[in-house]
Protein backbone atom coordinates (compact mmCIF):
# COMPACT_ATOMS: atom_id res chain seq x y z
CA UNK A 1 0.00 0.00 0.00
CA UNK A 2 1.26 3.45 -0.72
CA UNK A 3 1.70 6.27 1.67
CA UNK A 4 -0.36 9.25 1.38
CA UNK A 5 0.66 12.35 -0.10
CA UNK A 6 0.30 16.27 0.88
CA UNK A 7 0.21 18.34 -1.05
CA UNK A 8 -0.79 22.09 -1.79
CA UNK A 9 -3.34 23.24 -4.69
CA UNK A 10 -6.38 25.54 -5.35
CA UNK A 11 -10.09 24.79 -5.39
CA UNK A 12 -10.95 25.13 -8.65
CA UNK A 13 -14.12 26.48 -9.82
CA UNK A 14 -15.60 25.58 -12.74
CA UNK A 15 -19.45 26.77 -12.20
CA UNK A 16 -21.10 28.76 -9.96
CA UNK A 17 -22.06 25.94 -7.29
CA UNK A 18 -19.00 23.41 -8.73
CA UNK A 19 -15.87 23.22 -7.19
CA UNK A 20 -12.70 20.48 -7.46
CA UNK A 21 -9.27 19.66 -5.76
CA UNK A 22 -6.82 19.85 -8.69
CA UNK A 23 -4.94 16.97 -8.42
CA UNK A 24 -0.58 17.54 -9.51
CA UNK A 25 -0.05 14.66 -12.61
CA UNK A 26 2.91 13.64 -10.13
CA UNK A 27 0.50 12.57 -6.75
CA UNK A 28 -1.88 10.28 -9.24
CA UNK A 29 0.87 8.83 -10.45
CA UNK A 30 2.76 8.36 -6.94
CA UNK A 31 -0.49 6.39 -5.70
CA UNK A 32 0.04 3.75 -8.23
CA UNK A 33 -3.58 2.74 -9.02
CA UNK A 34 -3.97 4.05 -12.56
CA UNK A 35 -5.73 7.49 -13.25
CA UNK A 36 -8.98 7.49 -11.54
CA UNK A 37 -8.00 5.79 -8.00
CA UNK A 38 -10.65 5.50 -4.96
CA UNK A 39 -9.13 7.76 -2.38
CA UNK A 40 -9.62 9.37 1.46
CA UNK A 41 -9.49 12.85 1.34
CA UNK A 42 -8.14 15.11 4.37
CA UNK A 43 -8.54 18.92 3.68
CA UNK A 44 -8.56 21.02 7.32
CA UNK A 45 -8.81 18.21 9.16
CA UNK A 46 -12.13 17.07 7.29
CA UNK A 47 -12.21 13.61 5.76
CA UNK A 48 -14.62 12.35 3.28
CA UNK A 49 -14.41 9.37 0.23
CA UNK A 50 -14.10 10.38 -3.29
CA UNK A 51 -12.56 9.25 -6.45
CA UNK A 52 -9.88 11.24 -8.49
CA UNK A 53 -11.36 12.34 -12.33
CA UNK A 54 -9.85 13.50 -15.35
CA UNK A 55 -11.73 16.77 -16.63
CA UNK A 56 -10.03 19.40 -19.12
CA UNK A 57 -6.98 17.73 -18.93
CA UNK A 58 -6.49 18.22 -15.29
CA UNK A 59 -6.54 15.64 -12.31
CA UNK A 60 -9.94 16.69 -10.62
CA UNK A 61 -11.64 15.55 -6.78
CA UNK A 62 -14.76 16.73 -6.55
CA UNK A 63 -16.09 19.13 -3.27
CA UNK A 64 -19.24 19.17 -2.94
CA UNK A 65 -21.39 21.72 -1.24
CA UNK A 66 -21.37 19.33 1.73
CA UNK A 67 -17.64 18.87 1.81
CA UNK A 68 -17.28 22.74 1.64
CA UNK A 69 -19.05 23.30 4.68
CA UNK A 70 -17.33 19.85 6.71
CA UNK A 71 -14.00 21.81 5.69
CA UNK A 72 -14.48 25.38 5.92
CA UNK A 73 -12.97 25.93 2.21
CA UNK A 74 -14.16 27.77 -0.63
CA UNK A 75 -13.34 28.00 -4.55
CA UNK A 76 -10.50 29.62 -5.19
CA UNK A 77 -8.67 29.32 -2.31
CA UNK A 78 -4.79 27.41 -1.42
CA UNK A 79 -5.08 24.54 0.83
CA UNK A 80 -3.28 21.44 1.97
CA UNK A 81 -4.71 18.07 0.77
CA UNK A 82 -3.45 14.73 2.17
CA UNK A 83 -4.80 12.12 -0.02
CA UNK A 84 -4.64 8.16 0.73
CA UNK A 85 -5.27 5.62 -1.35
CA UNK A 86 -8.87 4.12 -0.44
CA UNK A 87 -8.65 0.55 -0.17
CA UNK A 88 -11.79 -0.40 2.01
CA UNK A 89 -14.73 -1.60 -0.06
CA UNK A 90 -17.53 0.64 -1.60
CA UNK A 91 -21.33 -0.31 0.12
CA UNK A 92 -24.14 0.98 0.37
CA UNK A 93 -26.41 0.44 3.16
CA UNK A 94 -29.33 -1.06 1.94
CA UNK A 95 -32.57 0.43 3.84
CA UNK A 96 -35.17 -3.15 5.02
CA UNK A 97 -37.66 -2.16 2.56
CA UNK A 98 -35.61 -2.28 -0.07
CA UNK A 99 -33.62 -5.25 1.54
CA UNK A 100 -36.84 -6.88 1.77
CA UNK A 101 -38.06 -6.26 -1.84
CA UNK A 102 -34.81 -8.03 -3.08
CA UNK A 103 -34.80 -10.68 -1.24
CA UNK A 104 -38.26 -11.56 -2.54
CA UNK A 105 -37.34 -11.03 -6.14
CA UNK A 106 -34.12 -12.97 -7.42
CA UNK A 107 -34.38 -10.60 -10.58
CA UNK A 108 -33.57 -7.46 -8.94
CA UNK A 109 -31.52 -8.35 -6.22
CA UNK A 110 -28.91 -9.74 -9.39
CA UNK A 111 -29.72 -6.38 -11.45
CA UNK A 112 -28.87 -4.46 -8.18
CA UNK A 113 -25.54 -6.30 -7.19
CA UNK A 114 -24.62 -5.95 -10.95
CA UNK A 115 -24.85 -1.72 -10.28
CA UNK A 116 -21.54 0.02 -9.62
CA UNK A 117 -21.17 1.58 -6.40
CA UNK A 118 -22.49 5.15 -7.68
CA UNK A 119 -25.24 3.50 -9.34
CA UNK A 120 -26.46 1.97 -6.32
CA UNK A 121 -26.15 4.84 -3.92
CA UNK A 122 -27.74 6.84 -7.03
CA UNK A 123 -30.74 4.33 -6.37
CA UNK A 124 -30.86 3.57 -2.63
CA UNK A 125 -30.31 7.63 -1.53
CA UNK A 126 -34.02 8.60 -2.86
CA UNK A 127 -35.28 6.29 -1.08
CA UNK A 128 -33.92 7.06 2.72
CA UNK A 129 -34.43 10.92 1.59
CA UNK A 130 -37.97 10.18 1.74
CA UNK A 131 -40.09 12.44 4.02
CA UNK A 132 -43.23 10.57 4.02
CA UNK A 133 -44.23 7.09 3.73
CA UNK A 134 -45.80 7.93 0.63
CA UNK A 135 -43.31 9.44 -1.26
CA UNK A 136 -40.54 6.25 0.09
CA UNK A 137 -43.20 3.96 -1.37
CA UNK A 138 -43.04 5.19 -4.60
CA UNK A 139 -39.43 5.53 -4.81
CA UNK A 140 -39.18 2.11 -3.67
CA UNK A 141 -41.03 1.35 -6.33
CA UNK A 142 -39.51 3.70 -8.80
CA UNK A 143 -36.03 1.87 -8.00
CA UNK A 144 -37.65 -1.93 -8.07
CA UNK A 145 -38.76 -0.97 -11.55
CA UNK A 146 -35.78 0.71 -13.01
CA UNK A 147 -33.70 -3.19 -11.68
CA UNK A 148 -36.85 -5.05 -13.05
CA UNK A 149 -36.90 -2.74 -16.21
Amino acid sequence: MTEPVTFRTTIAEARTNATGIVVPPEVVDSLAAGKKPAVVVTLRGYTYRSTVASMGGRFLIPVSAEHRAGSGVVGGQDVEVTLALDTEPRVVEVPADLREALDADDAARASYESLSFSRQRALVEPIGAAKTSETRARRLAAALAVLTG
